[in-house]
């Protein structure tokens, strides 16, 4: 990225209190043009697959006990690189000018000469209160709200903190990086005048969804604490708007909230599930078990394409069935105008859907999304004597072409793609496991059960051992059998064969 007459420059981005959605557009746009990212430890790390390929990324996290790096080589770093005509993002947690050091490094650069923006983010002194239902201010409540630092400079002494006027200067109190210090903290409240029954709320992780929070008063905050191993990073709530916690709690209340679920999909299809999952509270742990991949020849398919006319039908088993058809239709000098007077089947909604968006409707999809239920439509369509082409994966069932051959048709298998076991580090999801840690492992095709079997062969016993206890949720009863035929005890069978339907059974179990 990096031209001769460029100037290096120097962006503070705030990175927001933890949820990555929380980063601002400007902060996104920064980290989507940096040379370098030197991110601290409470930046969400998802936030640097924003990144270019070529960015480099400097972690520097500072945490109770661990420093990666001093704030002077942190600095000098900063300027170091600026120096080279880099684009640099410093990536800091919540906001850098809310008790994030943010002043100090803009002023080292301002020492060095060195052109610099600063884009705020959103402060965790108001968005981890806001996810744990307390509104800072509240007309019933109070209209002054406060933020301090919970941790003073060490070695300098006197605390310059007025807790005099402080305690009951302002009607909400928020503390941060304070846990540590909670019994000192509630005790200077109370002896200078803040009532032993305030209500007070501890929120750990806010924002994420392992959020924990321990509400209280002054006079036991500190013991609630202790007693639910309360460990930073937190924020201290003090204030009788804690007490409104109870009815706008919102973020907790998800149906999915806490539970740890495992996605085997491939990483591209995904997306969608893992969305879907995570807004309803859940924390997905993305490990797929299988990638998909071109077949071994194109010969099979290219010679389809190119003799297209002489078939009535066309079956699709699966959406990357469709997706690599209508590539390699492209790539043969074709599109779906080639494809008039064909008949088109669709497993299923999904696999419908691509048609739709290029205005051409399916010719016939079952009510049960599996090969079955395509089978059985057929049966009403008289097709002796006509010719079927299927692309699909190369390694699938043969109950579709089987059943279409004894029905009297003519049917031609092409593989379009074929699915590979990815050579994927076990260690995350086999640490979780053995930790109990996992709630639930997702499977939405028998190719994701047998995989991720396979990736943990060396410790089949084990494995065995570990996913005692975790719910297993399958796609449909297909994928249900292959589980059942890996020794894993399936917990739940989607209704509808979606990833929705999947989705809605998961919400249902949990429940």
């Amino acid at each position: 990225m990096n031209s001769g007459n460029r100037k290096g420059k120097v962006y503070l981005v705030g990175a927001g209190p933890g949820d990555p959605g929380l980063i601002t557009v400007k902060g996104m746009e920064c980290l989507l043009s940096a040379d370098v990212i030197i991110y601290d430890y409470l930046a969400n790390t998802s936030l640097l697959e924003l990144a270019g390929g070529n960015t480099e990324l400097i972690y520097v996290g500072k945490k109770a006990g661990s420093h990666t790096m001093s704030q002077e080589d942190i600095n000098s770093l900063i300027i170091e690189r600026a120096q080279k005509q880099q684009v640099v993002v410093r990536l800091k947690g919540g906001d850098p000018f809310v008790f994030g050091r943010g002043g100090e490094e803009a002023g080292e650069l301002v020492k060095a000469g060195l052109d610099f923006e600063v884009v705020p983010g959103v402060s965790s002194a108001i968005a981890v209160p806001a996810y744990a239902g307390i509104p800072l201010t509240h007309r019933d409540f109070t209209s002054t709200a406060a933020f301090i630092t919970g941790h003073e400079k060490p070695g300098k002494g006197e605390s310059n903190i007025a807790w005099d006027k402080i305690a009951t200067g302002a009607g909400t109190l928020v503390f941060l990086m304070g846990v540590g210090n909670l019994s000192g903290i509630t005790e200077r409240l109370i002896k200078n005048g803040r009532s032993l029954d305030t209500p007070v709320a501890v929120i750990c992780n806010g924002t994420l969804v392992d959020q924990i929070t321990v509400a209280g008063t002054l006079q036991n905050i500190a013991r609630l604490s202790r007693e639910n191993n309360v460990r930073p990073p937190a924020v201290i709530v003090v204030g009788d708007v804690v007490a409104l916690r109870e009815d706008l709690k919102w973020f907790e209340k998800r149906p999915l909230f806490g539970k740890k679920i495992v996605i085997t999909r491939p990483k591209e299809q995904a997306k969608g599930f893992v969305k879907a999952l995570s807004l309803l509270g859940a924390e997905c742990i993305e490990f797929p078990t299988i990638e998909l991949a071109p077949p071994e020849s194109w010969d099979a398919l290219d010679h389809a394409i190119q003799s297209i006319t002489n078939y009535q039908w066309l079956v699709f088993t699966s959406v990357n069935g469709v997706k690599y058809f209508l590539r390699r239709l492209e790539l043969s000098g074709m599109d779906v105008r080639y494809l008039k007077g064909l008949k088109i089947a669709a497993i299923g909604p999904k696999t419908a859907e691509i048609w739709y968006d290029m205005g051409i409707r399916p010719d016939l999809m079952p009510a049960e999304y599996r090969a079955e239920a395509v089978a059985l439509c057929f049966k009403k369509h008289g097709i002796k004597g006509e010719k079927i082409l299927i692309p699909r994966a190369a390694r699938a069932r043969e109950i579709l072409p089987d059943e279409l051959r004894n029905m009297g048709a003519e049917v031609d298998v092409v593989p379009v793609y074929r699915t590979m076991k990815p050579d994927s580090d076990t260690s995350r999801v086999r640490d979780l496991l053995m930790k109990k840690e996992i709630d639930m492992v997702t499977f939405t095709s028998s190719s994701t059960v047998e995989n991720f079997s396979d990736m943990f062969e060396k410790d089949d016993r084990d494995l065995q051992e570990w996913i005692t206890g975790v719910a297993v949720a399958c796609i449909g009863p297909i994928t249900a059998g292959t589980a059942k035929k890996n020794g894993f005890s399936v917990s739940l069978v989607a209704d509808e064969y979606t990833t929705e339907g999947l989705t809605d059974s998961i919400v249902q179990y949990f429940a």
